[in-house]
C-alpha cells in the first residue's frame, strides 16, 4: 500500500470504513451509467459527499478506484457462497456454475463490466495490491467450487491454487474479448466451458 493510500488495508474507524463504502458505492453507479469514461475523481467526490482531496487519499486515481470496485464485487459473490452447496457432479461443474451465474450477472450492466475491465488491463505495478485483492477472491471463489460441501472446510492444495489462478486468467480474457465485441455472451460461455474442463478433467 502506498504511504498515501488508504485502498488496500481496511480503515480502521466507522467513519472511514462507511466513506469508502460510499465511494465505491458512486464509483459503481457512475459506470453503470456510463462506462469507464464516466468515472471521473471530482464526479466520484460529489457523489459521495466527500471533499476531493479526501477521495484522492483513499483512491489515488480511477484506476484504483475502479480495480478495488472489482474485488469488492468478487468478495460479494464468494461471500453468498458461503454455507451454500455449489450445484453439479464435478469440480468442472461446480466452477463452470459459480463462473455462469457471475459473467451473467456482469453481462446485464455491461458498461459496469466495460469499466471494471477495462480498468484491470490498464492496472500497473502502483495498484499491485489492489490487483491482489481481485487475484485472491477469485482465487477463493473458484477453490471452494471445487470443494462439493457447503462448508467448503476443505483446504485447497497448491495444485487447486495454481488451477483457480489460470481459470482466473483465462475469464479475464474471455471478459475482455466480450467488453471488446470480440466474443458474444454465447462464446464466452462455450470458451470458458472447454478451458474448465480440460484444466480440472483429473480432478
Amino acid at each position: 500500500m502506498t504511504s498515501n493510500s488508504l485502498t488496500y488495508d481496511e480503515p480502521g474507524s466507522a467513519a472511514q470504513r462507511d466513506r469508502r463504502r460510499r465511494i465505491l458505492d458512486a464509483t459503481i453507479a457512475l459506470a453503470s451509467k456510463g462506462g469507464f469514461d464516466a468515472v471521473q475523481m471530482r464526479a466520484v467526490a460529489e457523489q459521495a459527499e466527500v471533499a476531493l482531496g479526501t477521495l484522492y487519499r483513499y483512491f489515488p486515481s480511477k484506476i484504483h478506484l475502479l480495480v478495488s470496485a472489482l474485488g469488492r464485487e468478487f468478495e460479494r459473490v464468494l461471500a453468498s457462497m458461503e454455507g451454500k452447496t455449489v450445484p453439479g457432479d464435478t469440480p468442472a461443474d461446480r466452477v463452470m456454475n459459480v463462473l455462469s451465474k457471475t459473467t451473467k450477472s456482469l453481462q446485464r450492466d455491461p458498461h459496469l463490466t466495460e469499466a471494471l475491465t477495462r480498468a484491470f488491463m490498464f492496472a500497473d505495478a502502483s495498484v499491485k495490491d489492489e490487483i491482489h485483492v481481485v487475484g485472491l477472491a477469485m482465487t477463493s471463489m473458484l477453490t471452494a467450487a471445487m470443494d462439493p460441501g457447503p462448508e467448503h472446510a476443505h483446504e485447497p492444495t497448491e495444485d487447486e491454487i495454481a488451477l483457480a489462478r489460470v481459470i482466473g486468467d483465462v475469464w479475464l480474457a474471455a471478459l475482455v474479448g466480450w467488453v471488446t465485441g470480440r466474443q458474444s455472451a454465447e462464446e464466452v460461455t462455450k470458451s470458458m466451458d472447454v478451458a474448465v474442463r480440460l484444466l480440472l478433467r483429473d480432478h
